[in-house]
């Protein structure tokens, strides 16, 4: 029997129940993968929550967009994947599931030594990163400040702007500066005084911040410090964005993501692969939940935990 995690009504996470849904063929352009492991992204849980406005439901809601599993049908007019091959993807409807049919074009033969928790856990926090970094665009010479650098989004913000040349500063609680620092940031705490530690380990300046913690003083830390608004930019608190002057991608902004910044999200996902591949991307894995079990995994994101959660069905 094909199961999918869905709710029929804003609230906690007690909401979520295991469901029966049809098995269904792909169409053209569409493979069909058995789910082996599925990313929890906090936006799951805002949406579950109604925190993020969706839209009025009307008939059972399914749950996530990432993750990892084995191709075991493939549609028309699409090439690059047999049955059984063991594949990444992104921007699903509903893959909290044991089988689901993802677009072609955002499903991604996993490597040997990416896991399939490695792979279910990319695509929205890598996605988000190197979209925003390629916006911005970061590279050599820059200095850029991510506030949260310990989450998910954070890590990857961190990897790909070292290995594009730029130097970042991150914030974080001091018990996850080794983890910050690993991934090649200089690590400073948050709370009173913030701007003035930036200041003293970046002393010529910052050049860039994205905001990916959502607090009122990554947003006014990033304006004190970074000269050019338009090379500001925040991950969470869109609809705050256009008041402050500063950019906004996705993250409750009322501006849609642009056609190529859609396009640099799904490419991030290739491109973490090939980095994986390199050994110069790695993933934090946090804790595993089975599929039937997905309210205590979202439980577990709202109350913070280290590490990318995810589901295995």
């Amino acid at each position: 029997m094909t199961t999918a995690i869905a709710y029929t009504e804003f609230g906690g996470p007690e909401v979520l129940h295991e469901i029966p849904v049809p098995e269904r063929a792909p169409d053209a352009g569409e493979v069909a993968i058995r789910v082996t492991a599925a990313g929890v992204n906090p936006i799951d849980a805002k949406l579950r929550s109604g925190a993020r406005p969706s839209g009025e439901i009307t008939a059972p809601r399914r749950v996530g967009g990432d993750g990892a599993g084995v191709v075991i049908a493939v549609g028309d007019d699409v090439d690059g994947f047999r049955l059984g091959d063991p594949v990444v993807f992104a921007g699903a409807s509903g893959a909290y599931a044991t089988e689901v049919v993802v677009a072609a074009d955002r499903v991604f033969v996993r490597p040997p030594h990416v896991s399939a928790a490695e792979g279910a856990a990319l695509g929205i926090p890598v996605g988000t990163a190197y979209q925003a970094l390629r916006s911005l665009g970061v590279g050599n010479g820059d200095t850029l400040l991510v506030h949260g650098g310990s989450g998910a989004v954070g890590q990857a913000l961190i990897q790909f702007a070292v290995l594009w040349g730029a130097t970042v500063i991150a914030t974080s609680s001091e018990r996850r500066f080794d983890r910050v620092r690993a991934l090649g940031a200089i690590p400073v705490t948050y709370g009173d005084g913030l701007a003035d530690r930036v200041r003293e380990v970046a002393p010529h300046g910052v050049t860039v911040a994205i905001d990916a913690a959502g607090t009122d003083e990554a947003l006014q830390t990033s304006i004190e410090l970074a000269p050019d608004r338009q090379r500001v930019a925040t991950l969470v608190r869109g609809r705050d964005a256009a008041g402050l002057g500063i950019r906004a991608f996705s993250g409750g902004s009322p501006l849609p993501l642009t056609a190529q910044q859609q396009r640099w999200r799904t490419e991030a996902v290739a491109v973490a692969i090939a980095l994986m591949a390199a050994e110069r991307f790695s993933v934090e894995l946090g804790p595993s939940f089975a599929l039937a079990d997905a309210a205590d995994a979202h439980r577990a994101i709202e109350a913070g935990v280290d590490g990318k959660i995810t589901l295995v069905p």
